[in-house]
């Protein structure tokens, strides 16, 4: 095959300096409404900039880039469709009442001065089990935030203990898409690969929790008034019951069974609507926009609180916020962001502009630091630009792995580098598909939880650090 023509450097960070500048003014122009249409606008005309730059350079034609965002865009199809079932979880497991249930007796049982730490651990233990930072943000995370705000927490905080052990357990759980990737795409054992990465991730881990618990201990009342006022607004709103805890304990054994994330989605939405219908007959009704309780008016609100918003009266103002949802359709926007994001990887691929980029940072590799740090600042690169981890963890694996082996490098110090570097910062990246996702599923601001995220961006620095010290770094003879 021939060599493909690739541009210069400088002219490849062209459209990723467009972008940036775009979204500089987007984000002072719109502010928090930055994701509503804006910032796809900005991703289409840095599109726009990178293919035309391309075909003039003569480094690609107007079919390559078809053939760029056929496969982008499919590579991603399963990640929107599990998007859209979160969407539908989300209205479902509100409307039954079994997240309300959750939040009212997680209030009373959780020490405020130990939440963010046991929301850590939590979501730690919930993402090994399932190996889905995704499934255990979308389950239980909705009712940890919930729970955070009655105590009087900033959301800030709680997404960031939320997200930070949801990645954690995600990260070294053998059941986990990401951990699978990395291994398998630099040839890898499994076991090996989790067993090494535990040396950058447990420290990281460690220090975030560490960091949670003496902001808990700081920030909690223990005598917050939102205790009471979200428990009485909540069994105000809702039929309460501990037997609505068959839906998640159901759900938890699909999980233990390792089903597919999409049929577990799936089969929680379907039995959350049958508890909507025999739990919260009036709200179903309510939601409907009738007050008759004919089989056909129970339809038509089981089929709104699944694809649409869903606005519930508890008599707290903050509370009305948390119990809102907004279905399928509310996850379109995210859709449609994750479609523009995908188009400009599309561009700076078919271009060759992303591999010239790439070169640029493997030539930078001389020695054990600078080879893990352009490892490192390729999958970053890659969650921006690409804006998928999936395609991050393969495009940065496969560039670095005859680099790794003509040093001598064992393959798991690229497998290690390659998830500390991609995994676990996609999420605080806002136009990427999992930072779009968690933003959306928990309704706080990639730029609010980002600061607090702390384990996800130890992570990658404690890499680098290792690196530095060449601690458990062996070369092949």
């Amino acid at each position: 095959m021939k060599d493909k023509k690739i541009p210069p450097v400088w002219i490849s960070f062209v459209p990723l300096m467009v972008l940036v500048g775009m979204l500089i003014c987007v984000i002072r122009a719109f502010g928090s409404d930055a994701l509503s249409g804006a910032s796809q606008i900005a991703l289409l005309l840095s599109s726009a900039c990178c293919v035309v730059i391309g075909i003039v350079c003569k480094t690609m034609k107007w079919p390559d880039f078809e053939s760029a965002v056929t496969e982008n865009i499919s590579n991603v199809s399963q990640a929107i469709l599990i998007l859209l079932l979160i969407g539908a979880v989300g209205g479902a497991w509100m409307v039954s009442g079994i997240v309300p249930t959750m939040i009212y007796y997680g209030m009373q049982v959780i020490n405020p001065y130990w939440f963010l730490v046991s929301s850590c651990l939590i979501c730690a233990v919930v993402s090994v089990m399932t190996g889905s930072s995704w499934t255990t943000i979308a389950t239980i995370g909705i009712a940890l935030l919930g729970i955070g705000k009655a105590l009087g927490f900033h959301e800030g905080w709680i997404a960031g203990a939320i997200i930070s052990g949801a990645y954690f357990g995600d990260k070294i759980s053998p059941m986990s898409e990401t951990t699978v990737l990395a291994s398998s795409t630099t040839g890898t054992p499994l076991f090996v690969h989790i067993r090494y990465m535990m040396y950058t991730t447990i420290p990281a881990f460690l220090i975030g929790l560490l960091i949670f618990m003496v902001v808990g201990w700081n920030m909690a009342d223990a005598e917050s008034v939102n205790v009471s006022l979200y428990a009485e607004g909540l069994s105000k709103a809702f039929t309460l019951s501990p037997w609505l805890m068959i839906v998640p304990i159901v759900t938890a054994v699909m999980i233990a069974r390792r089903l597919p994330a999409i049929v577990i989605l799936f089969c929680a939405t379907i039995m959350a609507c049958v508890a909507a219908v025999v739990a919260q007959s009036d709200l179903v009704d309510s939601i409907a926009g009738s007050g008759s309780d004919s089989l056909m008016n129970r339809f038509r609100g089981v089929m709104i609180l699944v694809y649409g918003s869903t606005g519930l009266e508890t008599g707290v103002p903050e509370l009305n916020d948390l119990v809102a949802t907004r279905g399928m359709a509310g996850m379109m926007s995210t859709v449609w962001l994750i479609f523009c994001a995908m188009i400009f990887g599309a561009s700076m691929s078919a271009s060759g502009m992303i591999e010239s980029i790439m070169r640029m940072f493997v030539r930078m590799a001389r020695n054990t630091f600078t080879l893990v740090g352009s490892t490192v600042g390729v999958g970053l690169f890659m969650n921006v630009v690409c804006a998928d981890q999936y395609l991050s963890l393969i495009l940065t694996g496969n560039m670095f792995k005859e680099v790794y082996q003509k040093m001598g490098y064992e393959n798991r110090l690229l497998s290690r580098t390659t998830e500390d570097a991609v995994t676990v910062t996609s999420v605080l990246v806002p136009w990427n598909s999992c930072g779009m996702t968690q933003s959306m599923v928990l309704g706080v601001s990639t730029l609010v939880y980002l600061p607090y995220c702390f384990f996800n961006y130890l992570s990658p620095c404690f890499t680098l650090l290792l690196a530095a010290m060449e601690y458990k770094i062996r070369r092949k003879h």
